[in-house]
């Protein structure tokens, strides 16, 4: 492992701690490469995942999901290296695929030498990062969360809460799906789910008691 410094954030631990027995191994493989790449990275968190930012600008994030784990890479000019590599995959959020195991991430000499390049781009001021305060900047959107299979399952099984769930704002959205995702034990989020499900139906957004979508 990479020695510690002030670059880690104790948040990233406690995310990788909580997160399901399969994908710990993946995160801390991300992570590893993420300082053995750029020693100078700082962790933080940012919508409730980890985030690893260089000079300002984005690098990437990594999040894990109830079946697999995903890592996204930042910026236009990264996105065309990985294109290149044929590294760049879809079916999932994020740059790389699903990952549910260490060996679905590129080979780790790839994946270094990907990283290196970002980390060059915004040495050269050529990288596009939503918050590169030293750099061009082109606003990018925050990563969509992706729903819990389990509250994707009950939604589908309630038409009417699928259909009013599908007319909801992203904002609107986003506040169910990431009180549900929060939930730290399996009984609390099967409540939250029950609970929410009952409230879609009803036309009730998360919030629906202090304001309205």
């Amino acid at each position: 492992m990479s020695p510690r410094t002030s670059s880690f954030d104790p948040r990233v631990d406690a995310y990788i701690a909580k997160s399901r027995p399969f994908a710990q191994p993946i995160l801390f493989e991300i992570r590893e490469l993420v300082h053995k790449a750029c020693p100078a990275v700082v962790e933080t968190m940012k919508w409730s995942r980890p985030f690893f930012e260089y000079k300002g600008a984005i690098l990437g994030n990594m999040s894990a999901f109830n079946e697999h784990c995903s890592f996204g890479f930042w910026g236009e000019e990264i996105s065309a290296v990985l294109r290149d590599k044929k590294a760049l995959k879809t079916g999932a959020m994020g740059s790389l695929g699903r990952l549910t195991r260490v060996e679905d991430l590129p080979s780790k000499k790839d994946i270094l030498s990907i990283l290196r390049q970002a980390v060059a781009f915004i040495d050269k001021g050529e990288y596009t990062s939503p918050i590169a305060a030293r750099h061009k900047v082109v606003k990018a959107p925050a990563p969509p969360l992706e729903a819990p299979l389990e509250f994707t399952k009950a939604l589908k099984a309630n038409k009417k809460a699928a259909a009013v769930f599908a007319a909801f704002s992203p904002s609107c959205k986003k506040e169910y799906v990431e009180w549900i995702a929060d939930a730290k034990r399996a009984e609390t989020r099967d409540k939250r789910i029950a609970t929410a499900v009952e409230w879609i139906s009803e036309g009730k957004q998360r919030n629906w008691k202090y304001q309205n979508c």
